[in-house]
């Protein structure tokens, strides 16, 4: 069958999925900049997790898997105690287990992931693992997962026993054991049919346990699904959302007018349908008022590390690199201030401070959902208590310039029933979905977050221009929410 641990586990979420990946490969999305960081996320975190068992030997990677195979067999034989990406193969199931711990009574198995808990695909990826070994007659002494402790907090150094969690599945996995030969046998049934895709139907497992890189494949081409459908009205596998889509109704336009529903989706059908703009201007104008100028717009850029490179940082935790603020005066005049780190070092102190000097303690601040900027202050409060005073000064005048759109004051069909700024600013104001295509180098987000983890690899002039990229960037997200607000202020 040809089957490795990963096809295995893509078959898990949805065989049709597995399908595709052997037989039509061309029409799955491939992986993006975010994907691409976090497959190499994976790797850092997996040989990090090797020194937790020192002394043992890795198996280099080569698409001859014989050769991989013979040289696992021939270290068990020397008596390597710990094997790195161990390789076996059982009935055309290819394995490389991450971390092998050989003793003269058996064998452990250690899966290595670089996320902060034991996902349940996990323990069918340690299983196939088992089903493999076992099947090879080895003596199984433990299956187990290594994964990050997102509660470590880095000191002066690295702590790897502390950073790593280690978790014993031993028996979740044994009890997976039943099944996977009728598993097998059902992925077998599917794969021998090399030209008729399985007939399988959309549903939760496109997007559980992650977002399926056949989605666009099954949802756009092969259904036409619309941007904006049924989907984004009632959650994905919901029994009305289920109710609709077996009576083949996806567009909100055929959805009936008599259809049981909760008072806020009938509100997002009724003003789908009529194409109208709803606009309550008392609410708007109450929130406008509340606003005192001059108006600090602000918008942080953040990255996250897996393993804490700087002291008082948690794996995974937000750390800001750059920020932008537009100071917009009630006669109109726009100052911009900006900040951004210099790669490779611990620049949140220098950030606060600037941001202190940036920001008087006793202005209106405006953030587009303030959650996440408030967040990035109070961690620089907690790190930087010398600051903390003026810094949490800050996040008590902060208002939420994403209020009015959570809050439904203000809803037009294109916004597609959300207040996420990604929707808010094209309605509102259309250029500037423009102004982000042209950018160059960084359009989003995670754009930004990756431009930023990789600047240190980039030589000094190819640096200059991707820091330039970052500040048009962040500057662009700021003016937008000027240009959000003078649009609410025009109501």
């Amino acid at each position: 069958m040809n089957l490795s641990k990963s096809l295995y586990t893509k078959g898990i979420q949805c065989p049709k999925a597995l399908w595709l990946k052997k037989y039509k490969p061309s029409v799955l999305t491939p992986p993006d900049e975010q994907a691409q960081a976090i497959f190499e996320t994976g790797n850092i975190v997996g040989d990090l997790a090797c020194k937790l068992f020192p002394d043992g030997k890795e198996v280099s990677y080569t698409t001859n898997y014989d050769e991989m195979i013979s040289t696992t067999k021939e270290w068990m034989k020397e008596g390597v105690s710990n094997i790195y990406e161990a390789t076996f193969s059982y009935e055309g199931i290819l394995i490389m287990v991450d971390i092998l711990k050989v003793e003269s009574d058996g064998v452990s198995i250690y899966e290595v992931k670089s996320s902060t808990e034991v996902k349940d695909i996990y323990l069918h990826d340690v299983s196939i693992q088992y089903y493999v070994l076992q099947n090879l007659g080895f003596s199984i002494k433990s299956a187990s997962v290594v994964h990050i402790n997102n509660e470590y907090v880095r000191g002066e150094s690295l702590e790897l026993d502390k950073l790593f969690k280690i978790v014993d599945v031993t028996s979740e996995v044994q009890s997976l054991q039943s099944n996977i030969a009728s598993i097998l046998k059902e992925f077998e049934t599917y794969l021998e049919d090399k030209v008729n895709e399985p007939d399988i139907d959309i549903g939760k497992h496109c997007n559980k346990p992650y977002e399926c890189d056949a989605k666009n494949y099954c949802w756009k081409v092969q259904r036409q699904i619309p941007e904006y459908s049924i989907f984004n009205i009632f959650n994905l596998g919901s029994k009305k959302q289920v109710e609709l889509y077996n009576q083949g109704i996806i567009d909100i336009e055929d959805i009936p007018e008599d259809f049981d529903m909760t008072a806020n989706q009938a509100q997002a059908v009724k003003n789908y349908k009529s194409k109208a703009s709803y606009i309550d201007k008392e609410n708007i104008k109450a929130f406008l008022e509340n606003l005192t100028y001059p108006i600090y717009h602000l918008d942080f850029e953040t990255y996250q590390q897996a393993i804490p490179q700087y002291k008082g940082i948690k794996p995974f935790e937000q750390i800001p690199f750059q920020y932008s603020l537009h100071i917009e005066y009630d006669d109109g005049t726009l100052i911009h201030k900006e900040y951004l780190s210099q790669d490779s070092v611990d620049s949140r102190y220098e950030l606060a401070q600037k941001l202190c000097e940036d920001i008087p303690s006793d202005v209106t601040v405006l953030a587009y959902n303030m959650s996440f900027e408030k967040g990035v202050i109070k961690r620089l409060c907690n790190s930087f208590p010398s600051l903390s005073t003026h810094l949490l000064a800050i996040n008590e005048n902060m208002q939420d310039l994403m209020v009015p759109f959570q809050k439904k004051w203000y809803v037009t069909p294109s916004m597609q029933g959300s207040y996420s700024i990604k929707y808010v600013l094209p309605a509102l104001v259309p250029e500037f979905e423009k102004a982000y295509k042209e950018l160059d180098g960084v359009q989003n987000g995670s754009q930004a977050m990756n431009a930023f983890a990789n600047l240190s690899k980039l030589d000094e002039i190819s640096k200059e221009k991707m820091r330039t990229f970052l500040l048009e960037y962040c500057k662009l997200d700021t003016l937008a929410m000027v240009k959000i607000l003078n649009k609410l202020k025009k109501i």
